[in-house]
């Protein structure tokens, strides 16, 4: 008899190399709650441009005056005036990683940061709590010109200009309610900008860490590819578990030059007392294409719909994403794509699986203007429920304004076979490997797409997720 306890629920899940909380020896944590003397104070840390100032105070008073969204799944445990606006680590900022605390280096090391940089990363920033502690990009590529920096210098450099002309232009503090929120408290994050005719064969890489308990996270990335370059960002995040609420609403505004291309790939492992509200947001040029690749597994309550603008003849978009929402978890995902141009193409491709009551719903925004003659746009979403407790909805909306577009929509919900179970059990498999297995099939289009480590990653936590699942 097999006297090893299989792991069955979520909470049974090995997180411990996400779930280690490291001691906070914060140099600077700013007081809980949101007031015009906090962002006042916040600016004076961060040493703020003059018109930096102005926009965040404008943003507080932008958010102070906006509602809470009415639609979506509940955020009724998050408390704004909780949450930690901002928590500076005890280090400044390093490009040579033996420099970096050891205690926040051993976090990173734990990741795989470091050994990622290594083997086949252009560059890398690493961001804990609300501040960048380690950046290092590659001398061949900023040879080519490539600029990788955290968003702070690049507001106080050469490309101060550049940042002013294209900062919160895409989104907007008016947008909605946590896009406000960032543009009064946004600390750290990443700038990119790819000169013309510049071609990355291997990625640059941010990844964020939210160790300080009942803290908020506000990262802001801007990625301006210039014409004919292109480029492969990796972004990922976690964070340990508490008993009390984490906010994430980070930003994310990329711009994608004629005949440009970018690879955005997002690896999401939150712990589940994080309330992830995160906004992206893409603007392409004519020509040019923006690939999103997502993948949502942690968090308690996810709200996250990256918007493409296909403002240029041409430009293409396509979103490839998978949700995994289990016990406690609500993931509430999807895309969003404005045809502005000429022959314009779309292709949204999702998975969503839904176990132990978790809640999965996807959204999907299609709209065609006027001007996009020639427009297509196809959106595929597939959702697997592994039992009786868990829910799975698909939200299509699509507003055509021209007829000379095709557009089309796929959406299938269903539960594991039962006789695909028993084939594989016939052939010898334990219940629990067939239902890996399957999920993992039905994940497959997604992860082959991901980098390497990662399609690993969310191979071994389907498994994990698995383990002793009765549907």
């Amino acid at each position: 008899m097999n006297n090893i306890k299989e792991k069955s629920r979520i909470e049974d899940i090995d997180r411990s190399i996400y779930d280690i909380k490291d001691e906070e020896h914060d140099a600077f944590r700013m007081e809980e709650g949101l007031t015009p003397e906090i962002v006042e104070k916040l600016s004076d840390e961060k040493n703020d441009p003059e018109w930096m100032r102005l926009f965040r105070q404008r943003s507080l008073r932008i958010y102070n005056e906006m509602r809470i969204p009415d639609w979506g799944p509940s955020i009724d445990g998050l408390d704004i005036d909780h949450i930690a606006s901002y928590v500076r680590p005890n280090t400044k900022m390093q490009n040579d990683w033996k420099n970096v605390p050891q205690d926040i280096k051993d976090t990173f090391d734990r990741l795989g940061i470091p050994q990622a940089e290594r083997k086949s990363l252009a560059g890398v920033g690493a961001q804990y709590d609300s501040e960048l502690v380690y950046h290092n990009v590659k001398r061949e590529v900023a040879a080519e010109g490539v600029v990788y920096t955290d968003m702070e210098s690049a507001l106080n450099s050469e490309y101060a200009d550049m940042v002013r002309k294209h900062f919160m232009k895409l989104v907007t503090p008016n947008d909605h309610k946590f896009a406000a929120l960032h543009g009064a408290v946004w600390s750290g994050g990443s700038f990119v900008y790819v000169p013309k005719g510049v071609h990355l064969s291997i990625p640059l890489q941010s990844y964020f860490r939210l160790n300080a308990k009942g803290a908020g996270q506000f990262e802001h990335t801007l990625i301006i590819l210039d014409e004919d370059s292109s480029l492969h960002f990796i972004e990922g995040c976690s964070a340990p578990k508490y008993n009390v609420a984490n906010l994430h609403a980070g930003c994310v505004e990329l711009y994608v030059g004629k005949n440009a291309k970018l690879r955005y790939s997002t690896i999401e492992n939150w712990s589940k007392n994080m309330y992830n509200l995160n906004t992206k947001r893409a603007v392409v040029e004519e020509g040019g294409t923006i690939e999103w690749i997502s993948g949502s597994f942690g968090s308690h309550v996810g709200c996250l719909y990256p918007m493409s603008i296909l403002k240029g003849n041409g430009s293409k978009m396509e979103f490839t994403g998978v949700t995994f929402a289990g016990n406690g978890q609500n993931l509430d995902t999807g895309a969003k794509v404005v045809h502005v141009g000429e022959n314009t193409s779309s292709y949204m491709n999702t998975r969503s699986i839904s176990k132990d009551g978790g809640i999965s719903t996807f959204r999907s925004s299609v709209v065609v203007e006027k001007s996009a003659k020639g427009a297509k746009s196809s959106v595929s979403c597939q959702s697997l429920m592994l039992d009786s407790q868990s829910r799975s909805d698909t939200v299509p909306v699509m507003d055509i304004r021209t007829k000379d577009a095709a557009v089309g929509h796929e959406a299938k919900i269903g539960s594991i076979s039962g006789d695909a179970i028993f084939y594989l059990m016939s052939r010898g498999m334990s219940e629990e490997d067939a239902r890996a297995l399957i999920v993992s099939g039905f994940a497959d289009n997604v992860s082959k797409e991901l980098p390497v480590e990662y399609a690993v990653e969310m191979n071994n936590l389907i498994r994990l997720e698995m383990k002793g699942s009765i549907g």
